[in-house]
């Protein structure tokens, strides 16, 4: 029997591939190439950590966190956030707390100020709070509304006096915080001022320690203490830096009847350095040797006792 040749002969096996037999005519070579490393988790935009690391570059860039109520619990701090005239949105008690004379007073106050109360099952007070230490009460505190600095330059011009406001840098108390804004409102001070980080910021226990003053001493907070020096300068103000070793001390300074800032630092840390280089006068508060430094509230109302004194007999 003759063989038959050729592809199209009978005997021919037939091949089950699809498509090109010899290569794919240069299409994957691309395919081929290469990708690189493999980028860090934070890089790839679909992983978790990928939203953290812009969460932690938000909070760097110096924008704080959004602000959220507040739960003052206990019976005496709840009664003396009342007394201070906290601003509160509303008093939750615990149902089948046991009464005593100051629940009582504090639904009083709560009724004469028109503050909502509203009772609440005790797992619903402990998951409001976090705990269980709350003694069956709770008063719950709006997010402080914080003012423009240059809004506060503004008021102080348009009462036609010299302006006299305070920059708080590294205060991380809010007592401290608390007693500054007092002794502002007290020595005709316009205002505080204090960073969005590393800082104390207006919770219930600044309110208590003001004893209800910051509700009419306005509070403005800044994302950068040095450019807000830089800003009251070149409005006219005579920025005068709290530290020791200064070419002043308060006996010596005469300039409280001008505009002007004063810059309190902590008492271990001082003045940053950045903003001390930008003071206009670094001033120190004549004391007794021994005594190493005064704390920031203390030092803040010296400084504004004698300023207020000199414009008083400036008048």
């Amino acid at each position: 029997m003759a063989r038959t040749h050729g592809r199209g002969g009978a005997g021919a096996r037939k091949s089950n591939k699809k498509g090109a037999t010899k290569g794919s005519g240069g299409q994957r070579r691309k395919g081929l190439v290469g990708k690189g490393p493999t980028p860090k988790a934070e890089d790839r935009i679909y992983h978790a950590k990928h939203k953290a690391k812009l969460e932690r570059e938000r909070r760097n860039s110096g924008r704080h966190q959004k602000e959220t109520a507040e739960m003052v619990v206990g019976r005496n701090p709840v009664i003396e956030c009342l007394h201070a005239k906290v601003p509160a949105t509303s008093l939750y008690i615990v149902q089948g707390t046991r009464n005593d004379a100051r629940l009582s007073e504090a639904v009083a106050m709560c009724n004469t100020r028109n503050i909502p109360i509203l009772e609440v099952q005790r797992h619903e007070m402990d998951r409001m709070t976090g705990n269980g230490l709350h003694q069956g009460i709770g008063l719950q505190i709006p997010p402080y509304k914080y003012a423009e600095v240059h809004d506060l330059m503004d008021r102080a011009r348009d009462a036609q006096e010299p302006g006299m406001f305070v920059i708080l840098d590294n205060i991380t108390d809010p007592r401290n915080l608390g007693a500054v804004i007092r002794s502002v409102a007290a020595f005709g001070g316009h205002g505080v001022i204090i960073p969005e980080r590393r800082s104390a910021s207006v919770t219930a226990v600044a309110w208590r320690t003001s004893a209800g003053t910051a509700a009419r001493l306005p509070v403005a907070r800044v994302t950068n203490v040095t450019r807000t020096v830089q800003d009251f300068q070149k409005a006219g103000y005579q920025v005068v830096g709290l530290d020791a070793g200064g070419e002043h001390t308060l006996d010596t300074y005469t300039g409280g009847t001008d505009p002007v800032v004063i810059v309190i630092g902590s008492e271990g840390k001082g003045i940053s350095r950045l903003v001390r280089e930008n003071c206009d006068v670094i001033m120190s508060i004549p004391m007794t040797a021994w005594v190493e430094s005064l704390n920031a509230s203390v030092a803040a109302g010296a400084v504004l006792s004698e300023f207020a004194r000199q414009r008083r007999a400036a008048k």
